[in-house]
């Protein structure tokens, strides 16, 4: 089966006080272009995504971006023994003050300290990305499976019109074929032709020297080693297409050897119906290596 470059998936998860989200891109590209947008904190997490990109794709411009939110209330709390003594001094402070001055202060209670900024703070094991990572880790693999499913739906879709495609390039290089055969006894005639009208207006031309000369214009104007080519590259794509995989390079190649062979034919027709099916063929040529060029 083959596969497109052009691709998406998303995913959401949580875990604990952390919330996230997933997106997977990809786009044409000449080679394999891996583009992570991922927090820099989470120690391990890029080499492990990028390991397991490049295991799987061959080529396209692909980006993955994860988007990570912590919630801070969820997030497990300790006590912040550093700023406890400084509050709890200036706590004493203040009521040795309001005695001195004969205020009578209220009790003071535990939860009017825990008001004070920075008293809490997260605890240690929420700062340890070890699990957070892990999780993303296992997330991963079904988001990248999503996301080659999808380029394997758009390649199927792309095979089916490449096979229409070089179908048509099949039906219209046997056009040729035939034209050529019709053209064959008319050039023949017409080189006859032009024999006899170089050996009346030249007598002392050498007959042997003059014949050489126009069977080798026969020998350039003849297309059937174009003809050849062309069913063999027919045969060649078609084959790319049933073996599947990353094949993208190969049809691109096949599609410069398919217009050479095109170009070539036009050149030689002579004919006026055989240079239309090759301006047709051509064009076909064209509109299937725009396709070629999504293919991984």
């Amino acid at each position: 089966m083959i596969r497109s470059m052009t691709g998406f998936a998303s995913a959401k998860g949580g875990q604990g006080p952390f919330t996230w989200a997933w997106e997977l891109r990809g786009v044409n590209g000449k080679g394999l272009d891996l583009r992570l947008r991922l927090p820099d904190w989470l120690e391990g997490l890029e080499p492990a995504l990028r390991s397991e990109l490049g295991r799987t794709l061959a080529r396209g411009n692909v980006t993955l971006s994860l988007r990570l939110s912590r919630s801070e209330e969820a997030s497990p709390l300790a006590l912040n023994r550093a700023a406890l003594g400084p509050a709890l001094d200036a706590l004493a402070a203040i009521e040795a003050e309001a005695m001195a001055r004969g205020l009578d202060l209220a009790p003071s209670r535990a939860s009017d300290l825990l008001a004070v900024r920075g008293l809490l703070e997260p605890g240690a094991g929420a700062d340890d990305p070890a699990p957070l990572v892990a999780q993303l880790k296992r997330e991963f693999s079904p988001l990248l499976a999503a996301f080659q499913e999808m380029r394997e739906a758009e390649g199927a879709a792309l095979a089916g019109v490449l096979a229409d495609q070089l179908a048509q390039m099949e039906a219209l290089t046997e056009r040729a074929a035939a034209l050529a055969e019709t053209r064959r006894a008319a050039m023949a005639e017409t080189l006859r032709a032009n024999l006899a009208r170089v050996m009346e207006g030249a007598p002392a031309a050498d007959p042997d020297r003059v014949a050489q000369e126009l069977a080798l214009i026969a020998v350039k104007a003849d297309i059937t080693e174009e003809i050849d080519r062309l069913r063999a590259h027919v045969g060649a794509a078609r084959a790319l297409l049933e073996t599947g995989g990353a094949v993208g390079r190969k049809l691109d190649f096949l599609m410069q050897e398919f217009n050479r062979e095109a170009n070539t034919l036009c050149a030689k027709s002579q004919h006026a119906e055989l240079t239309a099916v090759g301006l047709e063929l051509k064009a076909v040529i064209d509109q299937m290596r725009e396709q070629v060029q999504n293919i991984e």
